[in-house]
């Protein structure tokens, strides 16, 4: 049976205004992402992958075209729908954490679900588990600032699985981390991918999520340039890197 998409984008075009100057973002997207894939958009600075990634996640709105999550046409939602579908369908991984730094880790991964309307306890027993799943059973009490940049990026990979999204949106989330750290994270979102069959985007420079990714989306001045299935990557990603003997 032919794997459904959990997103479709349609000619999807951002045109912000500089005053009273166009400036064209993107200029016509065309892309169907398939539930349980691992993608990364990768692209320059300035290609327009953020942007492409913040309409997927319902984070900004087209000028022109369709965004489509699970089938549903997210210009068509109020403000409440929309709000509902971030909260349970999508989960957020930001490049600096985005924490909430008088929380506890336990805290910051119940806070989504107490917005869901699940019971404190309910919530609290989830975050363990997922506090456990992401390597940080003993850290549970530790605010972000007691933490290392590569636990705080665990404890935001935990907390967007909070709700059982059905995607999680990682916005360069190994951006702010050593080699070695973003590393790990890497391979945590990808057995997160795997155990939990949630769709993961990246938008990344990173090349080293060339590795995990199924298929990679190049794009170049606001249109896929191309899209690459892992296998076709022609990058060797330790050469990349330069981590010969690392």
């Amino acid at each position: 049976m032919p794997k459904e998409a959990i997103v479709r984008t349609i000619g999807l075009k951002k045109t912000y205004m500089l005053g009273k100057i166009p400036l064209p973002v993107l200029k016509g997207i065309d892309l169907e992402i398939l539930k349980g894939e691992y993608i990364s958009i990768m692209g320059p600075s300035g290609s327009g992958k953020t942007t492409l990634f913040n309409m997927i996640g319902g984070l900004d709105k087209p000028t022109e075209g369709k965004v489509y999550i699970d089938e549903v046409d997210v210009a068509q939602l109020d403000a409440y729908e929309l709000a509902w579908l971030r909260c349970r369908k999508i989960g957020y991984i930001f490049q600096t954490f985005n924490l909430i730094p008088v929380m506890t880790a336990l805290k910051n991964i119940m806070l989504p679900m107490i917005f869901a309307g699940l019971s404190t306890d309910e919530a609290m027993e989830k975050a363990r588990q997922l506090l456990m799943t992401v390597g940080l059973g003993e850290r549970i009490h530790h605010k972000p600032f007691e933490l290392s940049g590569g636990q705080q990026q665990r404890v935001a990979i935990a907390r967007a699985l909070a709700n059982d999204p059905a995607i999680i949106l990682a916005d360069e989330p190994t951006g702010n981390l050593d080699l070695r750290t973003g590393k790990e994270i890497i391979q945590l979102l990808k057995q997160m991918n795997r155990e939990k069959k949630v769709s993961v985007i990246t938008a990344t420079h990173d090349l080293k999520m060339l590795d995990v990714s199924d298929r990679v989306i190049w794009v170049r001045d606001g249109l896929v340039e191309r899209v690459e299935d892992r296998a076709n990557l022609d990058i060797k990603v330790g050469e990349v890197e330069g981590e010969e003997g690392g």
